[in-house]
């Protein structure tokens, strides 16, 4: 059975679970939908993310999505990624969404994956009217396309914290404010790649995107070095 990960349920991945839901219920996908993240719902939240109720957003979404759409197999994990929890987390084989508003935790995944012999990892992030989707895939392990950190510096030498790391002040301080409009083109953007990698013509590796300009431009990022 495929296993579908969605890490991090903020303005992205709230944006994106329930019409990746909606399409893997109707569809008739064998899956289990797994979301995964350690932070809980506040009041401050309300202007980019729905969720019915307080508390952990991965137990709250798993919840709602369960109660949606019956018979949808949907698991909560209500915890931050980190080095240590990642191998149990992601698995060779596995989908993951990561919709993370921090490099060292995909800095993290990024890593993990390279170490695993099959993975299709979709990321995304955004700043206030642009953003940027990369697509990492490895098959047989051998990479298909370059790992998060190959083109991006700031991935690589990441110079914040993660949220397992960092205090909840500490956190929510070093978040920079987003669009709700930025946030839904985005997950919109990663789940195009999801079912371009379904139907086998997902042919790029990033996709930056510019709502004021409307931009949307995909570039290969092969996966062999040089």
């Amino acid at each position: 059975m495929l296993e579908i990960r969605v890490i991090g349920l903020g303005g992205i991945g709230c944006a994106l679970v329930p019409p990746l839901a909606r399409y893997l219920y109707y569809a008739g996908t064998a899956c289990r939908l797994t979301l995964v993240d350690g932070d809980a719902f506040e009041q401050r939240n309300l202007p980019r993310q729905a969720f019915r109720a307080g508390g952990n957003k991965a137990r709250v979404k798993a919840e709602e999505l369960a109660q949606e759409f019956p018979g949808l197999s949907v698991r909560a994990v209500p915890e931050f990624v980190t080095t240590a929890n990642a191998p149990d987390l992601i698995r060779s084989g596995d989908v993951v969404f990561l919709g993370v508003d921090n490099h060292r935790t995909r800095r993290v995944i990024s890593d993990h994956c390279e170490r695993l012999a099959d993975i299709l990892l979709i990321s995304g992030g955004n700043e206030w009217t642009d953003g940027n989707v990369q697509v990492y895939r490895r098959q047989g392990g051998r990479d298909l396309s370059a790992p998060l950190t190959r083109f991006h510096p700031e991935i690589a030498a990441p110079g914040d914290a993660s949220p397992a790391e960092a205090s909840c002040d500490a956190a929510a301080a070093a978040g920079a404010p987003q669009l709700l409009f930025m946030n839904l083109t985005v997950a919109s953007a990663m789940l195009n790649a999801f079912y371009a990698w379904q139907q086998g013509g997902l042919g790029y590796g990033e996709v930056y995107l510019d709502i004021l300009a409307g931009r949307c431009q995909p570039v290969e990022r092969r996966g062999a070095r040089g």
